[in-house]
């Protein structure tokens, strides 16, 4: 008995390794032999035609022009000998070490490809060599299937016997995209370098051979640190397989990217790039925003070359008084003190206004600080609704307290109440031991406090105790539905460590964009449309490729749960630690200081307009001490100073309304058909003709008015608490 049922386990164990592991082997195997074996093409396919490059143009809500996306333009003539040999070395070592020795297809990378992608049941791994690369630019689609891969390998060994090596490799060095509309090393060296192909340097060639994998993502004028780490990379590829020497790399690994020029090239040697000359724009934060977005949901050839028209969510009246408001706040302070603000309209989710930074021409690598940092790129075509993580080539920045209403909004979710009694002692031991971050301090000295007072009053030592309630890992996973795309759902650090009870003081980094999305909300009752920059995007036919003009929200937190939420935190402005940020009608909101003052938040929130203020230096982490004749600049003070500047006039013409009642906003597509009404196609046109006076199209002076508006509403009666 015992002997049959062991013989019957070894036989599914057996046939467990043969479906499991030895089945995809021998198909990887069949259809490498089949590249290797079978006959080549008669003859090639019909090369791909020549993609005629379009100008892509952005247009805001209400049909100007905000800019336009192109390739790059200039095309000078690049021959054979044109191209240095440090260039092709450091393609060839970064892309296909191999290249001069195999037929045109790899055994061995494509066998370690095949066996990913059969372990994975999907496309995983490249595995191409230079030829492959060239054939599936030059005939093939960019589809990605095993067919095509099969079709490319094939096309690949043809090519490979028909052509000489070089002229491969220059055919494919001709057509490469190298980021930032770049086609070609032609453009590459023009566009980066503002110098002829035949003068690139060996660090320069590294640079450009990094961006290759990965365009969008390692290109330097957006992405800086990225493309220094590539460049390195490169060249030590290039040290290991003994194209360069060590003296040559030495020489070249001192030579760090370095954008060009606000005061001129330092005088150490460096890899200078120069910024891209892209056409002006009055609203360059929000722009870029735009242009990530495209990158990540459509691909660079739709945005640089597929002649789209994108309306955008952009109101200019708002963006004008976000960049009149920053200018005003950081008036008198010198960079890299920096500040962000970033508003959401919460139940559409159009981002109406974003201002990533003081001066994004200013910006070495153009860095737009409302992005912030994300621990790993979009997937490719991203969803559109679904929150997704878009770079701003900056770092994120941690939110202090401003994330205590997502483990308020968990608690509830677990049947805590706001009238719950905590203990509130003046530090609270998290872990046991002496290590860093086992004690929390901040709290009430002493005593206890009720969970609603404790928000008020920003006590750290009582929300440690609620996020412990809550669970951290549900806490994260809370923060990740409404938007805030860093944080993990499955309560982990990038490096695989998981989040402590320290979550809930905001040690997770953020953007300002998903913090003022994710508290809207809260706005809009628990239902959700995901932040967006788009309405209405159209290709050059005039197909619609993405239409939000009558999105549909989904509910992703309970109405009670978000009521509450606001209910408590409305309490912050009336009598707690943002009294700074009261603007007289019904808001609410959350200051939040990070460990050592690094960071200073407030992020709050009307029916019509969800927004976020962050304040910090972009150069790193250090202490907000002494700006403005404040001393210790907190959530409290100068942010919620700023949020309280922005709001009051972002709102002074909507009518005053409480939470409870629908958001006084006028759809998107009523907004449209009125434009159409007054003879005006929104985005066909630079602007309307004869514009009627106080019309849908007038923008405000670029200063706008300060004075507070006149209407007000009762205010929520909270104890006293000391400013945060």
């Amino acid at each position: 008995m015992l002997t049959g049922l062991m013989r019957r386990v070894f036989r599914l164990i057996c046939a467990f390794v043969i479906v499991a592991v030895m089945l995809p082997v021998a198909t990887a195997g069949t259809v490498l032999a089949a590249l290797v074996l079978l006959p080549l093409p008669a003859s090639l396919p019909p090369a791909n035609p020549e993609v005629k490059a379009r100008v892509s143009h952005i247009y805001d809500s209400q049909g100007r022009e905000l800019g336009s996306f192109r390739t790059f333009e200039q095309r000078v003539p690049v021959q054979p000998k044109d191209i240095p040999a440090v260039v092709k070395q450091a393609v060839i070592a970064s892309e296909d070490k191999r290249f001069y020795s195999h037929g045109g297809v790899d055994v061995q990378g494509s066998l370690r490809a095949l066996w990913a992608d059969f372990r994975g049941k999907q496309y995983v791994q490249g595995g191409s060599t230079i030829t492959q690369q060239y054939v599936k630019e030059a005939y093939l689609s960019r589809e990605r299937t095993l067919t095509r891969k099969l079709r490319e390998a094939m096309i690949a060994r043809y090519v490979d016997r028909q052509l000489p090596k070089d002229e491969i490799l220059y055919r494919y060095l001709s057509i490469v995209y190298f980021g930032d509309g770049a086609y070609g090393i032609g453009a590459a060296s023009e566009s980066y370098f503002r110098k002829k192909v035949s003068e690139l340097t060996l660090s320069e060639a590294a640079l450009l051979a990094g961006i290759i994998p990965a365009p969008s993502d390692y290109e330097p004028h957006h992405h800086p640190a990225k493309a220094e780490e590539r460049r390195m990379t490169v060249l030590r590829a290039m040290l290991d397989q003994k194209r360069i020497s060590r003296q040559q790399f030495d020489e070249a690994a001192k030579q760090r990217i370095y954008i060009c020029c606000d005061l001129g090239p330092p005088a150490v040697p460096v890899t200078l790039v120069w910024r891209r000359a892209d056409p002006p724009t009055e609203f360059p934060y929000f722009v870029d925003y735009v242009r990530r977005y495209i990158i990540a949901h459509y691909g660079e050839d739709a945005l640089y070359r597929g002649g789209l028209r994108v309306q955008t969510t952009l109101d200019p009246r708002l963006q004008l008084l976000a960049q009149e408001t920053v200018a005003r706040q950081l008036d008198g302070t010198k960079p890299p003190l920096e500040m962000s603000i970033v508003t959401v309209e919460p139940p559409t989710g159009f981002v109406k206004a974003m201002v990533g930074g003081r001066d994004f021409g200013a910006a070495r690598g153009q860095v737009n600080l409302a992005l912030g940092k994300c621990n790993s790129p979009p997937p490719p075509h991203a969803p559109t609704n679904e929150p997704v993580c878009l770079d701003g080539g900056g770092t994120g920045r941690q939110p202090g307290s401003s994330f205590k209403p997502f483990t308020l909004a968990k608690a509830l979710e677990k049947g805590i109440t706001p009238e719950k009694v905590y203990r509130s002692p003046t530090e609270y031991r998290i872990c046991p031991g002496s290590q860093p971050g086992c004690v929390v301090r901040g709290g009430g000295g002493g005593g206890s406090s009720t969970l609603r007072s404790a928000t008020w009053r920003s006590v750290n030592t009582v929300y440690v105790q609620v996020i412990q309630d809550a669970g951290v890992r549900d806490t994260a996973e809370l923060a990740h539905r409404l938007g805030v795309t860093t944080v993990s759902p499955d309560g982990k650090l990038p490096n695989g460590q998981p989040y402590s009870q320290l979550l809930t003081l905001g040690v997770a980094e953020v953007a300002p964009l998903d913090m003022a999305a994710a508290f809207g909300v809260f706005a809009a009752r628990g239902l959700q449309n995901p932040a967006t920059p788009i309405v209405k995007i159209e290709d050059v036919n005039g197909k619609v490729l993405e239409d939000n003009t009558a999105r549909q929200p989904k509910r992703v937190l309970d109405q009670a749960v978000a009521d509450t939420v606001t209910d408590v935190t409305r309490g912050v402005i009336s009598s707690g630690t943002g009294k700074a940020a009261d603007i007289g009608r019904p808001a609410a909101g959350k200051t939040g200081t990070a460990e050592d003052n690094a960071d200073a938040w407030f992020v709050g929130f009307t029916p019509t307009l969800s927004t976020a203020v962050w304040m910090g230096y972009s150069d790193g982490r250090r202490p907000l001490l002494g700006i403005k004749g404040v001393s210790q600049v907190q959530g409290g003070t100068i942010p919620a100073r700023t949020w309280a500047a922005f709001m009051s006039q972002a709102v002074k013409d909507v009518p005053v309304t409480d939470f409870d009642k629908p958001a006084p906003i006028q759809p998107i597509a009523d907004a449209l058909k009125r434009l159409a009404r007054l003879g005006f196609d929104a985005g066909d046109k630079r602007a309307p003709p004869d514009p009627p006076p106080g019309g849908p199209y007038v923008i405000p002076p670029r200063k706008p008015p300060v004075s507070a508006p006149s209407t007000t509403a009762p205010s929520t009666t909270a104890p006293a608490a000391p400013p945060a």
